[in-house]
């Protein structure tokens, strides 16, 4: 079974992604929640953001790095949102297995980073999702695939960006949130069979 570090979205560890990590858990996965914004939990995206941009980027990744230090080579890294860029971040930094990003991706070059060597990874994001940044993902599967790594890119209907957030009652949608953790699952055992 896989050792998972997650990545909150600005919005912090909102119930329906602690819920999340217990199904991974529920499949036998050992799940590290990092806590990025030291318990402070939002609803809405303007003061996440606000807190995002007083806490700084740059801190963020080093946070985000810090909270893995612990983990023995070979995790896989995953994020929502702006925690599918940590996910990255820390994927450019350490030996990990995979990399699994939920509502969207942040290019490479924006973090000034190359994809690791054949690390296979999976972006999940809805058609109209209002975050959604087209040219970033295309970043991202450019350069996995530059590397020799698989790169599944998975888009659903709907506009929902946190959709598989059972506590955003506004984004959620049960059946592709339910569509993506089947996915995910298959991405885990391929990596657990390697």
């Amino acid at each position: 079974m896989a050792t998972i570090a997650l990545f909150h979205s600005v919005l912090g560890l909102r119930p329906g992604l602690l819920e999340f990590a217990g199904m991974l858990r529920a499949e036998g996965h050992e799940v590290l929640v990092v806590d990025q914004n030291d318990g402070k939990i939002f609803d809405e995206y303007e003061p996440a953001m606000a807190n995002m941009e007083e806490v700084g980027f740059v801190a963020l990744t080093a946070k985000a790095v810090e909270a893995v230090a612990h983990l023995p080579d070979g995790f896989v890294t995953a994020g929502f949102s702006n925690g599918a860029g940590m996910a990255e971040f820390v994927a450019g930094r350490r030996a990990v297995s995979g990399v699994l990003m939920f509502g969207g991706a942040i290019g490479l070059e924006w973090l000034d980073m190359s994809w690791p060597m054949g690390v296979p990874a999976q972006i999940h994001t809805t058609l109209d999702d209002p975050w959604r940044e087209q040219e970033s993902i295309d970043s991202v599967a450019a350069g996995v695939k530059a590397v020799g790594g698989e790169i599944s890119v998975f888009d659903y209907p709907g506009s929902g960006h946190l959709f598989a957030d059972s506590s955003k009652a506004d984004e959620y949608q049960p059946a592709e949130a339910a569509l993506m953790m089947t996915r995910i699952k298959a991405f885990l055992d391929r990596i657990d069979r390697k």
